[in-house]
């Protein structure tokens, strides 16, 4: 089997960020750091290549590896997108395929994706018969996270279909390519509007919106800040760490009963984000599961 690896080039003093970060796709990191080559401890005479002695101390490489047939582009828009939510400059290259033909071979492995009862994401650049019933959503990520295909967005999505009532408002944080608000307004929502901090996410998501004839507001917005109004939905496909950073924000921005589908979470850390949300005026009343993978469903109490 043939495997695509994924290197992030970062600033040492960020390494451990960027690693908990990319754990959340594969805890099996590779990392190579030399910041602390001299202080490896010499005593029985091993002796350190000079090349080693000689590499560069302020910056090390962490990577991860995808079989050829995930889609590269939905793990590098993640972490692109998680990666500027924390500060951190990080210069990522794709091993595996060729440079010129980096911006569509990732197409190929793209294709439609049944979410729950009603929704399918479909290609923007294939087409698509719906069947009867089915609620479509044309997507072209671009360089943003979202086609779909991640477990966590199948689980904000299964739970949109399920609590989302007719003219209900929607905010979603973090929103990517803007998959999840516009599969909001398409199953009925009223007012949608989706935030990120990332400006290449906003206009992809624009476009998206506009792509699918449906009207959806979006800003840049680093979570909640300036999100104004309140809220009957709240979408959050966002990794452990930024949704408890977010948690003492969370109800104020819903209105009484609201809830907040919190997606993104591993499932080593869900306690920790229950917690966190409880504790701030937010109730467990459910949890979807996918694999590793835990979306929350929370009421303001």
């Amino acid at each position: 089997m043939k495997y695509i690896q994924i290197c992030c080039t970062c600033n040492t003093k960020d390494r451990d960020t960027v690693c908990a970060i990319m754990s959340v796709i594969d805890p099996q990191l590779m990392i190579e750091d030399f910041s602390d080559i001299e202080e490896i401890d010499t005593c029985y005479g091993e002796l350190i290549d000079e090349e080693l002695l000689r590499a560069d101390r302020e910056h090390c490489r962490v990577s991860l590896f995808i079989t050829e047939d995930k889609n590269p582009a939905e793990y590098t828009g993640f972490l692109s997108e998680r990666f500027a939510s924390q500060g951190i400059e990080c210069d990522m290259k794709v091993e595996g395929i060729d440079e010129k033909d980096w911006e569509n071979e990732w197409k190929k492995y793209y294709f439609p994706v049944h979410i729950g009862n009603k929704l399918v994401i479909v290609p923007a650049w294939q087409e698509y018969e719906p069947s009867e019933g089915e609620v479509t959503v044309l997507m072209d990520p671009g360089l943003a996270f979202g086609t779909g295909t991640h477990e966590t967005t199948r689980l904000c999505a299964k739970s949109l279909e399920k609590y989302l009532v007719c003219n209900s408002s929607v905010l979603d944080v973090g929103c990517g390519s803007g998959i999840l608000s516009i599969a909001a307004k398409k199953l009925g929502a009223g007012y949608v509007f989706g935030c990120d901090i990332d400006p290449v996410a906003v206009r992809v998501a624009k476009e998206n919106a506009d792509a699918n004839g449906v009207e959806c507001e979006y800003g840049v917005s680093d979570l909640l800040k300036g999100v104004k109004g309140k809220y009957d939905i709240m979408c959050a496909n966002i990794v452990a760490d930024i949704l408890i950073r977010m948690a003492p924000d969370a109800a104020g921005c819903l209105n009484d009963g609201g809830i907040v589908i919190a997606s993104g979470i591993i499932a080593s850390r869900c306690d920790e984000v229950i917690k966190a949300m409880s504790e701030n005026g937010l109730e467990l009343i459910e949890t979807d599961s996918e694999n590793d993978w835990r979306a929350l469903i929370l009421k303001k109490k």
